[in-house]
């Protein structure tokens, strides 16, 4: 338990039976009235995002969430199959946790899994990821225009649009959050 005091960015709260985490807050004292705390709170498993007003002192209840770095190994029919960086444990997490996350991950990469009371939450991916581009259009001599873009099958199956000069086989940077492509990998 804490109290609306001890808010701070990135808490876990448990409220209505689900989990929530602080993605602002505020302390207001208003000349008239007693102070509140203006919060806007993230739903942990479906992302909705809500605002939220608790007053000045109120005891809130706190979740344990436990992030621990993991190496994906494999895949397994549904599941996902982590190791525990630390214990090496295994864990399966199943794909509808993992969402969008699978179209930039790698055996062998590694992810923070967010885990309360030993239930997968979700995946954290780096920010950025390098990825082969399996198959592409060729770019036509006339395509060197800048601003240019077409698609391109990285080899984890998404698709991403790319410049009209990358071609097939090429190592490029994509963003895992909004799943743009950021650069080539020159090396």
């Amino acid at each position: 338990m804490a109290t609306t005091n001890d808010l701070k960015n990135g808490l876990v709260l448990n409220l209505d039976g689900a989990l929530w985490t602080v993605v602002e807050f505020q302390h207001v004292k208003p000349g008239k009235g007693g102070a509140f705390v203006r919060t806007k709170l993230k739903n942990v498993l479906s992302g909705k995002v809500v605002d939220r007003t608790f007053n000045a002192g109120v005891k809130v209840d706190t979740a344990n969430v436990d992030k621990r770095d993991m190496q994906y190994l494999y895949r397994e029919g549904s599941d996902f199959v982590f190791m525990d960086m630390q214990s090496y444990d295994q864990i399966h997490v199943s794909d509808a946790v993992i969402g969008k996350a699978a179209d930039y991950m790698l055996e062998n990469q590694d992810a923070i899994i967010a885990l309360h009371a030993g239930v997968p939450l979700y995946v954290e991916l780096p920010a950025s990821v390098e990825l082969a581009i399996s198959y592409t259009e060729p770019g036509l001599q006339g395509d060197r225009s800048t601003g240019g873009t077409k698609p391109a099958t990285l080899e984890t199956g998404a698709v991403v649009a790319v410049p009209l000069f990358i071609t097939t086989g090429e190592k490029v940077k994509v963003d895992t959050r909004s799943g743009e492509y950021l650069g080539r990998v020159t090396s």
